[in-house]
Parts: structure tokens; sequence; C-alpha cells
């Protein structure tokens, strides 16, 4: 298989054994997932709802997966091109299956490749903003998973957080944004690998289950080549103190 072309999905969308149609809960998108392997959560919906992207700005989601964040960020933003690079070929494909089934073969492209090879193939400053969800877990901090493709969606090891940053920065202009969201106790981490790849950290929010619960998660924006100047962003709370959803999540999930 040549990496260097994207899929070409056909009109017929098919499902094999184990996979399923998933609504994405905004503008009707919808995700084909397998039954027995990781699938998109909420942190891949917020993430695309943080990236900040203008009209006709080149976007590049760094392991797609499934290709939630690509098809996400293509419903947010109908003016832009959005490449996504995902290293398993099963995945890739699953992926650009469901780019077709949402009609966005025009705007999306799937590659299957790894990130690390995406600068050479796809082109050094080709972008203006970058988007990752990355492995949660250091490798052998949690129990590794079954199937391979669980184990690289969650689990460092192929690749640590920072060969992505340094990958981020490679494919972005000079002022392009890479956004991520990560575990919020491992921040530190992540803002010294993007100030080892000259990623600039300057949005910050923080995800909270509540208002009376610490942050579970952040979203972090940075710029390549920016200034030191640190912008916090009001927290992110998901549910009121009643267990009903926040107007924020509402708005986020399109539910207003």
């Amino acid at each position: 298989m040549n990496s260097l072309a994207p899929y070409c999905i056909s009109d017929m969308i098919e499902l094999k054994e184990n996979e399923r149609i998933d609504d994405l809960q905004c503008e009707n998108m919808k995700i084909i997932q397998r039954t027995d392997a990781f699938r998109f959560g909420t942190d891949a919906v917020l993430l695309s709802d943080f990236v900040l992207l203008k009209k006709g700005e080149r976007l590049i989601d760094l392991g797609t997966g499934t290709g939630a964040i690509a098809i996400l960020a293509a419903a947010h933003h109908k003016e832009n091109r959005i490449d996504a690079v995902e290293i398993q070929e099963d995945m890739a494909e699953m992926a650009a299956r469901s780019v077709s089934l949402n009609n966005l073969q025009d705007r999306v492209f799937v590659h299957a490749l790894d990130m690390r090879d995406a600068p050479k193939n796809l082109g050094y400053g080709a972008f203006d903003a970058a988007v990752c969800n990355p492995p949660y877990s250091k490798e052998g901090a949690a129990l590794a998973s079954v199937r391979d493709n669980q184990r690289l969606s969650r689990h460092e090891g192929d690749i640590t957080i920072e060969e992505i940053c340094k990958t981020a920065a490679k494919l972005l202009k000079t002022g392009g944004r890479f956004s991520v969201v990560f575990p919020a106790q491992r921040m530190f981490e992540m803002m010294s690998a993007m100030q080892g790849a000259r990623l600039a950290p300057k949005r910050v929010r923080t995800v909270h289950g509540t208002s009376l619960h610490a942050p579970r998660l952040v979203l972090i924006d940075s710029v390549k080549e920016g200034g030191a100047q640190l912008h916090w962003m009001p927290p992110l709370i998901l549910k009121n103190i009643d267990g009903t959803y926040t107007e924020e999540w509402k708005r986020i999930y399109g539910q207003t």
C-alpha cells in the first residue's frame, strides 16, 4: 500500500464484522467504530470544539484513530481542508469509510502513515494548525490492553509526547497552532514537551466533571515560535451539581 495516497472509498459503505455506526451528535455526523476496539470519547468532542481554525486554513489530525476529531472539525469548519494521519492501516481504512459516510471526501483525507513520517510525506510547514488526542498512559503505568489498537491508543511506547510535539512543529508554519487534550495531572509534562519543540503554550482550559471536582483533563493550545504569555480560559464544567449537563456542555454537543 502506498502510504502517500489517501484512501478513496466508494459511495457504497459496508460494515465489517464487529462494526457499528454511532452518532457523533454534531450536525448529523456519523462514525464507524468497532465494538471490540478503542472508541472515541468526550475528550475528542471537547478538543474538536477547542481548536481555532480560520477560513481556508489547513488542519492535520495526528493519530486520528476512528477519525472522530477530523470529522467533527470538518463539521465545525466547513471551508477547510483536513488531513488525518493514522499508523494502523485497519483503523485508517475505517476512518476513511466514516469520511465517505458523511460525504466529506472533498475536504477530509485519511493517510495510513506513521505520524513521524508525515512531515516528509505531507510537507514541512504545510499546515496552519495541528491537533492530537495523544495516549494518556505511560508505557508500564497501566495494564496493557489485549488488542494492539487499544494499546496504541491508550499507552505511550511506540511514540512519546515529545515526538508528537516535534512532529507537529515540523508540520506547522511559523505561528501555526498545535492543540491537545491531556490528563490534568500530566499538564507539566505536555507543556515541557511543547516548549522543547518550540511550541509555546498559549491557551489553557481545564475540564471538570462538576464545579466541586478537580480538573480531570486540560485543553492546551500552543503556537510555533510564540511568546511566553499564557491565557487561562474559564474552566469547562461538564455537569451541574444536580447531575444535569451544563449549558456549555450542551453548546459543545449542539443541544442548545
